[in-house]
């Protein structure tokens, strides 16, 4: 009854939320796109969509960035829009941080820790993390989960399937996988309270990139961690800026590496991690790329793996019908009134003009965007499964861009194309 009850006044704060910002909102789009424009309406619209998910707390915001990765599905403009949500809650006080260690640890504190820092280091909706030594003298990283979290979370999740399930009855989404859309992003949200699993994903990543040559994932403590708490190694002195105080030189070996490693899971492991934003991805003095936290992390299967792999093949040799054929092959809906051999025609093109640039020319989100757009356009729904590892090649662009403007992300994914597909992380190896 109480869990009922809670509920509902959630649901009424929401609601009273979003009608507060969606009604104005119409009102002033419609007026801009009057006096100035449709595009300058719609941009009106999804900024104070944006707003509104700030506006309704943690879960929301994670949903939106879940959800502004599905450029199949949803317009361009709301997807980049979504894309600038940024996860900013106050950091654990002392006493929240008191009761998030006694929810992990219990009376254990003392005898898991030899010193920890009340202070933490850094923070986000789900967890703060602290910096603590172990009794054997190793210094780690405590990544401690906020108390409550899981409450807040799984009531707003409950609200959105909901909505999903009324929108889904409406003319203007079907044909749209809506349900399997939003059970798709709870997933992704709900997985990043999972830290045991966290643990497992971390663990997994330092295994198969200990291939990639300077790379690093941090080593996790078994021993110390709890289902609340990750324990891991402390990497000191890590800052978003270090790489623009690096040679040239430098640079360039911190973009080989970066690709190596997104490679590496992508076309070999097909186990990805799908936030490679550079909160996840620092570069140190001594030319190193470390990646840290593993919550959204996607396994692919052997057959997603290698039309993966496919497709970015065929995409690097010019080969545009084929490169087609995998998207179909892959696509986890295909409505029914779609036009496959016009989707195949228009997507052989892409990839063919895409083809004759230059390394220089060549941008992988230029190329996803139109071929999204293509795949909105055509009702051709991609695997949840796909898109994000997608997205997270997407995102770790811009910072290997802003590394080596000159990078061939074609040919540097040679090597890992060929162990993928034929060589002994590729399927006939397995």
């Amino acid at each position: 009854m109480r869990t009922g009850l809670a509920l509902t006044l959630r649901a009424t704060q929401v609601a009273g939320t979003t009608a507060a910002v969606v009604l104005p909102a119409l009102a002033v789009g419609l007026l801009q796109r009057v006096r100035y424009g449709p595009p300058a309406g719609r941009r009106h619209v999804n900024r104070r969509l944006v707003a509104l998910l700030m506006a309704l707390g943690p879960t929301f915001v994670k949903a939106g960035q879940v959800l502004g990765t599905r450029r199949d599905l949803l317009p361009r403009a709301l997807c980049d829009e979504l894309s600038l949500l940024q996860d900013s809650v106050e950091p654990l006080d002392a006493a929240q941080t008191a009761v998030a260690l006694a929810e992990a640890y219990g009376a254990d504190v003392a005898a898991v820790f030899a010193e920890l820092d009340a202070r933490p280091v850094a923070s986000g909706s789900v967890a703060s993390v602290y910096r603590g030594r172990l009794h054997t003298g190793q210094d780690v990283a405590v990544k401690l989960r906020r108390p409550g979290i899981e409450r807040v979370m799984a009531q707003d999740l409950a609200l959105m399937r909901a909505g999903a399930a009324l929108m889904a009855r409406l003319p203007m989404f079907r044909g749209l996988p809506v349900n399997e859309v939003v059970a798709n992003m709870s997933g992704a949200v709900l997985g990043q309270l999972d830290f045991e699993r966290e643990a497992d994903n971390l663990r997994r990543l330092r295994k198969n990139l200990s291939e990639v040559p300077r790379v690093w994932v941090p080593k996790v403590y078994p021993e110390a961690c709890r289902p609340r708490c990750i324990v891991m190694e402390f990497i000191p002195d890590l800052a978003v800026n270090t790489a623009e105080s690096c040679s040239a030189a430098a640079r360039k070996r911190f973009a080989a590496s970066g690709m190596a490693a997104m490679y590496q899971m992508l076309f070999v492991d097909g186990f990805v991690h799908c936030d490679m934003h550079p909160g996840n991805l620092y570069f140190t003095r001594a030319a190193q790329v470390v990646v840290l936290d593993a919550g959204f992390s996607v396994q692919l299967t052997d057959r997603l793996r290698r039309l993966f792999a496919e497709f970015f093949m065929n995409m690097a040799i010019g080969r545009g019908v084929y490169a087609a054929e995998i998207v179909i092959q892959s696509a986890e809906r295909v409505a029914a009134d779609a036009d496959l051999p016009g989707f195949t025609e228009r997507m052989a093109d892409l990839v063919v003009r895409s083809h004759g640039q230059s390394a220089q020319e060549f941008s992988l989100m230029a190329f996803a965007m139109e071929m999204f757009d293509l795949m909105r356009r055509f009702g051709i729904h991609a695997a949840p499964e796909l898109i994000f590892p997608l997205l997270s090649l997407l995102v770790i662009e811009g910072a290997i861009r802003a590394l080596d403007p000159d990078m061939d992300f074609q040919e540097a994914a040679k090597p890992q194309l060929m162990r993928g597909l034929f060589g002994e992380g590729g399927i006939h190896g397995r």
